[in-house]
């Protein structure tokens, strides 16, 4: 599917653990060689604590601050872009709804919204699915990974069509699990999380940021849905069968 290489952007990522922790840099980079304007928004409500300093991208000065903040002012500062973040965890349609509304730049275009799904929950996936139904044009890309496996699917949306099936028609456990919101877990249950590894989740941020080069900066993307494993090494891609012209045999 082919994207504009004018065309101004607006990125909105949920999620700067696991796996947005490491895409971030790598996304602050990208839009830093963009010659287009190109917003980037990060928002999460959790904080650093020691145990994420085994597998996500903090140290120990990070330590008791909103791991959203400390993403976007280590990185935007770096590249000298704009800092922008909430720290908080978006658990309202209507909210997410708001922030993916693209800015209109004159009569005749809007910005492309890209929104990414570094979450670890299926309540917040199923908000981004909803959102991403009713849009009249939006990119969605979710990532998720366990210790040694994941996938990262790219949804697309255009003109109220959906051309690539986001993760939730991927996979339609996802909008059957009864998940909670981060903010909905007890104590106890947010103590407990799933395995997951250093090497699965910058995988799944290779991923993610291959489908970012692909789109704004080669302007075409085939991959619909990549699955991934560390312990082979190994990362699958499904990509859209385009239609080729039949060739027709001249005459002699």
């Amino acid at each position: 599917m082919k994207f504009s290489l004018e065309r101004p952007v607006k990125i909105i990522m949920l999620g700067a653990g696991g796996t947005g922790g490491y895409a971030a840099p790598h996304i602050y980079r990208l839009i830093h060689t963009l010659d287009r304007p190109v917003r980037f928004l990060i928002a999460d409500g959790d904080i650093v604590e020691a145990k994420n300093l085994v597998r996500q991208n903090f140290i120990h000065a990070d330590l008791g601050r909103n791991k959203a903040a400390v993403m976007a002012e280590r990185y935007a500062s770096a590249f000298g872009m704009e800092i922008s973040y909430l720290p908080e965890f978006i658990e309202s349609k209507d909210r997410l709804a708001e922030l993916a509304e693209p800015a209109e730049l004159d009569r005749f275009q809007k910005e492309l919204v890209i929104l990414i799904g570094a979450v670890d929950n299926n309540r917040s996936r199923q908000m981004c699915h909803s959102v991403f139904m009713e849009a009249k044009e939006l990119v969605y890309i979710d990532s998720g990974n366990g210790q040694y496996t994941g996938q990262v699917v790219c949804g697309i949306r255009r003109n109220g069509r959906t051309y690539y099936k986001p993760v939730g028609t991927r996979y339609p456990d996802v909008l059957e699990d009864t998940d909670k919101f981060p903010t909905e877990l007890s104590c106890a249950e947010a103590a407990v999380s799933a395995p997951q590894s250093v090497v699965a989740n910058v995988m799944a941020a290779t991923a993610v940021l291959s489908y970012l080069y692909d789109m704004l900066v080669l302007g075409d993307i085939t991959v619909r849905n990549v699955t991934f494993s560390t312990k082979n090494i190994h990362m699958k891609p499904e990509t859209a069968k385009r239609k080729t012209k039949l060739q027709k045999t001249k005459a002699a």
